[in-house]
């Protein structure tokens, strides 16, 4: 099991009714459903990975996330989870509105493009960088939106929501201190449990 799917799999209660946006294989609501009991649905675009869902079993929709979730009834969730894909949308922000419409919770995980790395790479090179963790150039990548912890921060600041709980670690997904000393530099992956505020 991928090391962000175990920390997100400990902030969801037992039995709750689950949203994964961008599920991919189906990987973690199949874990969720043998190890908590949890419900709910996956959204994919991919038809392979669809393909997949269906055949561990989870329910997944075809579904462009950056369109809306207006499938969905207000609160129909506990928690809704995106993995790695609020990068990749032409309107994260939005998406964020429509997460916290349909769920009460949710936990969203994204590639810190401030890293030290990415800065020394652009001011040495004057390039975009190319890595095994971000391996596309600037033209096919389906990274649309840079941002860094700070930026998503302000985000939620902007739109008063609650940051429940913050994991930042290394591209290994490991928790280490520099990361948490100055997250915006050192840390390569952040884990965002969030709420409005009540």
């Amino acid at each position: 099991m991928r090391r962000d799917f175990s920390v997100i799999s400990q902030w969801i209660p037992p039995q709750s009714r689950v949203l994964d946006l961008a599920c991919g294989d189906g990987e973690l609501l199949d874990q969720l459903k043998r190890d908590k009991s949890v419900s709910g649905y996956g959204l994919e675009i991919d038809p392979d990975k669809i393909q997949t869902c269906l055949e561990r079993g989870v329910s997944v929709i075809e579904q462009d996330i950056d369109k809306g979730l207006n499938n969905f009834e207000s609160g129909s969730f506990d928690t809704v989870v995106m993995t790695s894909a609020l990068q990749a949308l032409h309107n994260p922000d939005k998406v964020l509105d429509e997460m916290l419409r349909v769920g009460k919770e949710c936990i969203v995980t994204f590639p810190n493009f401030g890293h030290w790395r990415c800065r020394l790479h652009l001011g040495i090179h004057g390039r975009m960088p190319v890595s095994e963790f971000m391996p596309y150039s600037w033209y096919d990548t389906p990274n649309i939106h840079f941002c860094t912890f700070k930026d998503f921060e302000d985000l939620c600041h902007s739109k008063r929501l609650r940051v429940l709980r913050r994991l930042v670690t290394d591209q290994q997904l490991k928790d280490n201190l520099p990361a948490r000393l100055l997250p915006n530099l050192f840390g390569e992956v952040a884990i965002y449990h969030i709420s409005p505020k009540t």
